[in-house]
């Protein structure tokens, strides 16, 4: 890859770097379950993959009709640990991307800093990130505020203008474009081409055409 107008690509981790979407999704039914919250998958989908955990609560209370106590997620958490740990594989392509990119490159994700590592290792993608993980949990907003993926910009010595976000979501696609960012949506996932399709957004289906959308961007910038 060419690249050279870029300084930075920014990953986003579930559904972008690991296939850990589909199987969070069917822990989420189990725990809205538990709850006693009707969610259908449709709807986990579109309010829950890629928001913060800020997010997330707020949506299951409004539902609920009442607060869940502080910490609430916790006792849920092994079941998620479980799941992936089973399960989990990298995204199709995404390990070939990441091979064929000259360009830096780092983890930007709503997620703690542990279940990133943790998943990032489950999936052999480790080495390509050491170092350069960026966690929701590390800024005052999670996505899709632009908080993060500025952070991680800022630390990695990257002009915001110069940098590309890869995501899956709308809350990152938005946060992408509300950082200056250029974004780029992977359909290949839960998320619909139309959910993330918008101004200054190059939506694909495969990652291993990453690189070279990635360069063809660059040269017609």
């Amino acid at each position: 890859m060419t690249g050279d107008a870029l300084d930075l690509v920014i990953f986003d981790c579930d559904g972008v770097l690991v296939d850990s979407e589909r199987i969070c999704v069917e822990v989420d039914a189990m725990i809205m379950a538990d709850l006693g919250v009707a969610f259908t998958e449709a709807e986990i989908v579109e309010l829950f993959v890629g928001s913060s955990a800020e997010v997330y609560t707020a949506v299951v209370e409004e539902r609920l009709g009442r607060p869940l106590e502080r910490g609430w997620q916790r006792k849920y958490e092994h079941l998620y640990d479980a799941a992936l740990a089973d399960r989990l594989t990298a995204v199709d392509g995404v390990t070939q991307a990441l091979a064929d990119l000259t360009v830096p490159v780092c983890v930007a994700s709503n997620g703690d800093h542990e279940g990133i590592r943790r998943s990032l290792r489950i999936a052999a993608l480790s080495g390509h990130f050491e170092g350069r993980v960026f966690s929701a949990a590390d800024v005052s907003r999670g996505k899709p505020a632009p908080d993060l993926f500025l952070h991680a910009a800022r630390s990695m010595g990257a002009d915001p203008a110069r940098c590309a976000v890869i995501e899956d979501s709308a809350y990152g696609v938005r946060a992408a474009r509300a950082a200056g960012m250029r974004a780029f949506g992977y359909c290949g996932g839960l998320n619909p081409a139309a959910r993330l399709a918008g101004p200054g957004t190059v939506v694909f289906d495969d990652m291993r055409d990453l690189p070279g959308l990635l360069a063809a961007r660059d040269a017609g910038r």
